[in-house]
């Protein structure tokens, strides 16, 4: 089974497209699988994406990989990102990419953000170890949402890897999502919000205020804290 790249397009010229990459395992060569709890997860991000971005021209798409797990010196699903990167550079020439990551599909975007198309990163709980590159988010406006409860991969690694690429990246915030754990089922709202909100600015320029009010879905603090960390406040707490 190989990796399969679903895309939906708005109704209107596409600006800029978001790529939602899921999580998986550490180690592991079995096919993932559209049932699988790591891709489903991803569903209600790509939805919100494509509800509220696709009259500002956001295309929308999710990639399922080829096998589950990250494989250690194979990287397995890196490989399948920058072909998705490059299709959808074939399909939509010209215009910003934002990679948006849970977990391992948070890592996989760390390596392949050098990708010339990727202007935005987007990792939610993103599984972080000391030795993953840092100078591919050299110009890159990064967001890492993480939530306090999340035993499964470390917040206080997501939190020193955007301390450490502040110097680089064109913007670089770290959010805590209080009493969240990994699965970013407690608190749905505040994921969906920041995400959306985020990229909708960095690659679409539309302001927080602007698409909280027009939709009518974010709340004051919400869009209060997603204000701060696209001018750059590098520590937030939601």
């Amino acid at each position: 089974m190989s990796a399969r790249l679903h895309v939906s397009a708005p109704p209107r010229p596409v600006r800029a497209v978001a790529l939602v990459l899921h999580g998986g395992r550490e180690v592991s060569h079995a096919p993932a699988r559209e049932n699988h709890l790591a891709v489903l997860r991803m569903l209600p991000i790509a939805r919100a994406l494509r509800r509220r971005g696709g009259e500002h021209g956001l295309a929308v798409a999710r990639l399922r990989f080829e096998v589950r797990g990250w494989n250690g010196a194979e990287q397995s699903p890196v490989a399948d990102a920058r072909a998705a990167l490059d299709e959808l550079g074939r399909r939509f020439p010209g215009v910003p990419v934002a990679l948006v990551g849970h977990s391992m599909g948070g890592r996989t975007s760390i390596y392949a953000a050098d990708h010339p198309a990727v202007t935005t990163v987007v990792g939610l709980a993103p599984w972080i170890e000391g030795r993953d590159p840092r100078a591919t988010m050299a110009g890159r406006h990064v967001l890492f949402l993480h939530g306090t409860a999340d035993t499964v991969t470390d917040p206080r690694m997501s939190a020193r890897y955007v301390r450490e690429i502040e110097p680089i990246a064109a913007s670089a915030s770290f959010i805590s999502v209080t009493g969240e754990k990994h699965a970013m089922l407690g608190r749905p709202g505040v994921w969906n919000d920041l995400t959306v909100g985020y990229v909708l600015s960095a690659v679409c320029g539309v302001s927080p205020a602007q698409e909280s009010t027009a939709d009518g879905t974010a709340d004051g603090e919400t869009t209060n804290v997603l204000a701060m960390a696209l001018a750059g406040r590098a520590a937030l707490v939601v």
